[in-house]
């Protein structure tokens, strides 16, 4: 794309950006962590920094199963990512059947090695562990398969990622391997993690300019290498020392890239300049600006482990429509293994969710949501509050629209009948407006009655699908 140098890096001139209508169709992305903390599989994708945190389990783990962090350290899982299953084509195809229509790979963790063919670092999988740009691999192959292809960076938290191993012998001390390590300055308590403490703007210490210069080289380097539809950002950069690099990277980014999506979190962009992403946590009520949520297959990691509990096929589903409800995207996660496989649970998720798109894919993608997202009992609003969600049942219903068409989603069976209490006589639809009511999957003639408390619907003899229904409301004049 010809650069028009179309925006500046001043908030003002950011302000001008509009999430693009084909995110907006989308509503299903698939996120891949895969890296070198694959290898260990143990806890989850920071072990690279919790190996060297004394005291902590992965400390010990380290220890005992591998030796000591002087000949033994984060580098020498490198050579053991070694991807020989790799294959970016059949990744891509699985995640097609899911129902997915973007993918993000992560381009670099925390852990500082980027998983694509860099000019900026000899530490990265192009040169070392599968010594192939996985990256760009994964892009030619979504694009081959007309997936819209992202990337994740983290870069960000690289600049105290590793301080653990400056307070003991380690070899984070060793200056032959800061390439990798980097400047492992020194954290606040504020890297442990917690919701309160993601709320503080100006942790210490700073990233100095040197630091923030080579994270905007990194960002720009992967535009001009991939050109992704979306970009996505972890957290940490909404520390006011980042501000203006935010700004010289989004207006970057939006001069070179067609119909570009920059993900945020928390407060790093301000509002209408860029995408609100929630990680692990949705919202509970509709959101006007357009947003996402990203969670993961999997309860206790992002990456692989050897003892991860998975999510059901049912949960899946019911995140996607609830987010889908509220103006959002879902954006859900996959941890390959080492040798570049994808487990089996991680696969069997997906290929069910994509099972019920098969049949209900007219009400999510390419929908917008209604006047109300919905009835029944609704999810806890913020980051990493997902666990905090009670299982839905019949009684929760999600509403999406196109046009002329309502889709009220039941997430349960509701058994013979169901009543849509939101849609009763005094509703902005009237009975004289609607055309017919038919449930996605069925053939059947569905019989109805409007009545004061609700819409009274009868439901087919047999069910269609599993997990969610879908009740199709088709209208006769354009009141949606």
């Amino acid at each position: 794309m010809e650069s028009v140098e179309r925006f500046e890096p001043t908030r003002e001139s950011l302000m001008q950006y509009s999430t693009p209508q084909w995110f907006k169709d989308a509503k299903l992305g698939i996120f891949i962590h895969w890296g070198i903390y694959s290898v260990p599989a143990f806890a989850n994708e920071w072990y690279a920094r919790n190996m060297y945190q004394q005291g902590s389990p992965e400390f010990k783990h380290h220890a005992e199963t591998w030796g000591d962090h002087t000949q033994f350290g984060y580098k020498d899982f490198i050579p053991m990512l070694t991807g020989e299953n790799f294959d970016p084509e059949s990744w891509i195809d699985l995640f097609k059947r899911a129902g997915a229509q973007y993918v993000v790979p992560v381009a670099e963790h925390h852990d500082g090695f980027p998983m694509y063919d860099t000019a900026l670092s000899e530490w990265n999988a192009a040169k070392m562990g599968p010594k192939r740009d996985i990256v760009g691999e994964l892009a030619t192959a979504a694009r081959h398969q007309g997936l819209a292809f992202g990337v994740s960076n983290h870069h960000a938290e690289h600049w105290w990622f590793f301080d653990g191993g400056r307070k003991f012998p380690s070899d984070v001390q060793d200056p032959r391997y800061d390439g990798l390590y980097g400047p492992a300055v020194e954290a606040s308590p504020a890297a442990s993690h917690t919701s309160e403490e993601w709320a503080n703007k100006d942790w210490r210490p700073r990233p100095d300019a040197k630091f923030l210069e080579d994270w905007l080289a990194r960002c720009c380097e992967l535009v001009d290498r991939f050109q992704p539809n979306i970009f996505y950002f972890d957290w940490w950069i909404e520390q006011a020392v980042f501000e203006p690099y935010l700004q010289r990277f989004a207006a970057y980014y939006y001069n070179h890239v067609a119909d570009p999506v920059l993900q945020y979190k928390l407060e790093a962009f301000p509002t209408g300049t860029a995408l609100l992403d929630i990680e692990r946590g949705k919202l509970s009520d509709i959101r006007e600006d357009y947003w996402q949520t990203d969670t993961s297959v999997s309860y206790k990691s992002w990456c692989y482990v050897e003892d991860d509990h998975f999510k059901s096929v049912t949960t899946l589903v019911h995140d996607l429509v609830d987010v889908v409800s509220k103006n959002g995207n879902l954006l859900l996660n996959v941890g390959p293994k080492p040798d570049g496989t994808i487990p089996p649970e991680a696969s069997e998720r997906l290929l069910g969710l994509g099972e019920w798109l098969a049949i209900n894919s007219e009400a999510i993608y390419g929908t917008r949501h209604w006047k109300t997202f919905g009835e029944g009992s609704t999810t806890v609003g913020g980051h990493m509050r997902e666990h905090e969600d009670k299982p839905f049942n019949a009684q929760d219903i999600r509403f999406t629209s196109r046009e002329q068409t309502l889709y009220a989603i039941c997430l349960g069976w509701p058994g013979e009948s169901t009543v849509i209490k939101s849609l009763g006589s005094g509703s902005p639809i009237s009975a004289g407006q609607i055309e017919s009511i038919g449930m996605l999957g069925s053939s059947e003639a569905l019989s109805w009655s409007q009545r004061e408390d609700g819409l009274h619907i009868t439901t087919p003899s047999q069910r269609p699908c599993d997990h969610a229904y879908t009740f199709k409301i088709t209208l006769n004049d354009a009141t949606l």
